[in-house]
């Protein structure tokens, strides 16, 4: 396995930056945020995609962690405040390993020092509850993008998985990204509808990001992304992190999952509920319905077509760990990251396009948000501006 070396030897200069792992949530479900019953300094094989050695088997050097909370709770805002503080109590218990990062610089800063930088993103725009002092105050906390939307509308932005409400963005969602340009949080456009993409990318002044999604070409599920927004993202500089999530990279597995859900609300579950008496659910109709496989290979059938319609220059990975219930074969956790990279060697990527695809241009993307920003702020203030006022 010639090529697995080869991608270990570069994963040890340009390590993987991650753009999404639902660490934080699977601990709040899990464990209700006790650390030490889920010591990810040792192996949690049976509980988790990620700890600590597995990361450092994988190659990352830096990791965004999801500050995910569902949109269904009665109040997210303190949900997503407790999400924030988990991140924190990791940083805190293994600074060794984990590098708190804000900034572009401190990313590269971590990458020297050997230890995994580690960022924070909000998965979904519900977690400001119309607020843009709530921006502002998980900015002022650290969270460095924000998913506009998670499966769910907002009032202010329509979701890929819902009715269309607003038709992309209202007015008040486009002060959002206008606001989050301001600040130099980057904009995730990881599960809007594809007219949500098109307003932002409209509006947006700085680079947007997919934090984890596919192509739609080769997979035909509205979380993926439409060739027509990826071909725009070299004007605006942002980036789009192929995703491993098999119900959105391999078509079979879409089909699939979409029996698997009905299934599961046939027995009283939410689809997406990863608890024990769930998974119970999902293995019995499994054995029943054998779940179609992806492989590293179907992921790095997406970068080969997204690489062909965006360029190298505006790809990642966000792998979406802890967030799925399954993984492809080979990428079952994050040990796997030298799976995809040697595939990709095989199909003759370079060391610089890997390089790129792996760490640069998470580090640029994010460079260039805190260069609008700097900019911006130069010449506006906050926005106090309400959703009342700007969608009435």
């Amino acid at each position: 396995m010639a090529s697995l070396e080869e991608a270990r030897d570069l994963l040890r200069e340009f390590p993987v930056v991650d753009g999404h792992n639902d660490l934080p949530w699977a601990l709040r479900e899990q464990v209700r945020y006790d650390l030490g019953a889920r010591d990810i300094a040792a192996a949690q094989n049976a509980h988790l995609h990620t700890d600590i050695p597995r990361l450092r088997e994988g190659g990352v050097g830096a990791q965004y962690w999801s500050v995910y909370v569902r949109a269904d709770l009665p109040d997210p805002v303190p949900a997503t405040l407790e999400q924030i503080d988990c991140v924190r109590q990791l940083l805190a218990r293994y600074p060794a390993d984990l590098a708190p990062a804000l900034t572009a610089a401190d990313m590269e800063a971590a990458r020297a020092d050997g230890r995994i930088a580690s960022l924070m993103g909000a998965e979904g725009g519900h977690s400001i509850a119309n607020s843009l002092g709530t921006l502002r105050g998980l900015y002022a906390l650290g969270v460095r993008y924000m998913t506009l939307t998670h499966n769910d509308n907002v009032a202010w932005a329509d979701s890929a998985t819902d009715e269309p409400g607003v038709g992309g963005l209202s007015a008040f969602g486009r002060e959002v990204v206008r606001e989050m340009n301001r600040l130099g949080m980057l904009v995730d456009l990881s599960h809007v509808a594809a007219t949500t993409m098109r307003d932002a990318l409209d509006t947006s002044d700085a680079p947007v990001i997919f934090s984890h999604s596919s192509s739609r070409a080769v997979c035909d599920h509205p979380r993926n992304i439409p060739d027509d927004v990826l071909e725009r993202l070299p004007v605006n500089g942002g980036m789009a992190m192929v995703t491993f999530v098999p119900k959105f990279v391999l078509q079979a597995a879409v089909d699939w999952t979409a029996a698997a859900d009905e299934n599961m609300r046939a027995h009283g579950f939410h689809h997406l509920d990863t608890t024990e008496e769930a998974m119970k659910v999902h293995r019995a109709f499994e054995e029943s319905n054998p779940r179609p496989i992806a492989t590293a290979a179907t992921v790095a059938d997406h970068l080969d077509h997204m690489r062909e319609v965006a360029g190298i220059d505006h790809l990642g990975i966000g792998g979406d760990y802890d967030g799925t219930a399954f993984t492809p074969d080979g990428l079952g956790d994050v040990s796997g990251y030298p799976n995809l990279i040697a595939e990709l060697l095989d199909r003759g990527w370079s060391r610089s396009d890997l390089a790129k695809l792996t760490w640069q241009n998470a580090v640029r993307v994010l460079g260039a948000a805190e260069d609008v920003s700097r900019d911006l702020r130069a010449t506006r203030g906050p926005s106090n501006a309400t959703i009342e006022e700007l969608d009435g």
